[in-house]
């Protein structure tokens, strides 16, 4: 891609980040993780916009691992990364074979109270320029707040698709629904805005699931869907073409039974974002819903559910009813604030 693509534009985006995302202070260590997969343009934009708000930026390049989270472990230079991040302020991820849930991860996390975390990984000019730097970023809280107030206030939930997905599963009284507003102004692990995600009542997740989106990972997009038969949270059945067989030797190869169970929902709301086969980017394409698998983070239970790896998969153009009332016609909002929000937001 041409070095000048966006170049103005990727000035912006980097600078919103900095300065309203992360409300960079003077002084403070912003580190900016990248493995050899990465968009350098973006990592230098950030550390330049994080320099002018008077932040000290502190760059970090590792060989890409072959796996995410703790599967990545083993070819991460594990005791130097985990001390940079135990003492920086701030630190946006942009690795593209990501760092979320890996140990210096959770190491950072428990012995660095003030630090503040932005996963961005695999990001890219393209997707900065229109998921961050022109995202109506009041409108859209206003969106999330309204569709996480009434999920959560839903005691059944019912997903269809047209690619066959067909799945119900009860929620919590008063369901815990993260909201992901783009913001990492406070202390914790934070991600794009765009996504609205909950752990229901695992055990009670059961029908069809199809992926005809993208699984990150290990696949990326998918050429054909994937079909999971969900049985009490589990996994139970794969179908579909080569795809699905290398899924299923995939979360079988590591021979623990969390690789085989769900692990969250999310709802992807960002306008800005399209399927691109990258798992940042995809999580949040309108309209798609998105089942994790495996390891469970501490955005949903503060101590985690172990598991070796984690996996996404996205279903686009979902329909989703709450307690029998349908607020999602295959990515089309109905209910009328959410369908007012959704205009103004330019869907």
């Amino acid at each position: 891609m041409d070095q000048f693509f966006y170049e103005f534009e990727l000035g912006k985006a980097a600078d919103i980040l900095c300065r309203e995302l992360f409300k960079l202070k003077d002084g403070e260590c912003l580190a900016i993780t990248a493995d050899t997969e990465s968009d350098m343009r973006i990592v230098n934009a950030t550390a330049r916009a994080a320099f002018s708000c008077g932040a000290k930026p502190l760059v970090l390049i590792n060989a890409a691992p072959l796996g995410v989270s703790k599967d990545a472990d083993k070819d991460l230079p594990l005791e130097a990364l985990t001390a940079v991040l135990t003492s920086v302020d701030a630190w946006v991820e942009y690795n593209n074979k990501w760092l979320l849930y890996s140990t210096p991860y959770e190491i950072a996390f428990r012995e660095n109270k003030k630090l503040r975390h932005l996963a961005l990984a695999g990001m890219n000019v393209d997707m900065m320029v229109r998921c961050i730097g022109r995202v109506n970023y009041p409108v859209l809280r206003q969106f999330q707040e309204k569709i996480a107030e009434l999920t959560g206030k839903a005691s059944h939930v019912r997903i269809t698709t047209p690619a066959g997905t067909d799945v119900e599963f009860e929620n919590y009284p008063d369901q815990k629904i993260v909201l992901e507003l783009g913001y990492a102004d406070t202390p914790g692990s934070h991600m794009m805005s765009g996504q609205i995600g909950w752990m229901p009542k695992l055990e009670t997740v059961s029908g069809t699931i199809v992926f005809d989106g993208s699984v990150n990972p290990p696949l990326g997009l998918l050429r054909e869907p994937i079909s999971l038969t969900i049985k009490n949270g589990e996994i139970v059945k794969v179908e579909g073409g080569w795809e699905a067989k290398e899924y299923e030797h995939w979360l079988k190869s590591f021979n623990h039974p969390q690789m085989l169970k769900l692990a969250h929902v999310d709802y992807g709301f960002n306008p800005g974002a399209r399927l691109s086969g990258n798992c940042v980017e995809d999580e949040r394409v309108w309209g798609a819903t998105e089942w994790g698998i495996g390891y469970i983070g501490q955005f949903f239970i503060p101590e985690g559910v172990y598991a070796p790896s984690h996996s996404d998969g996205i279903c686009l153009n979902s329909s989703v009813w709450l307690d029998e009332k349908q607020i999602m016609r295959q990515g089309e909002l109905l209910e009328p604030e959410l369908e007012k929000l959704a205009k103004k937001l330019g869907k």
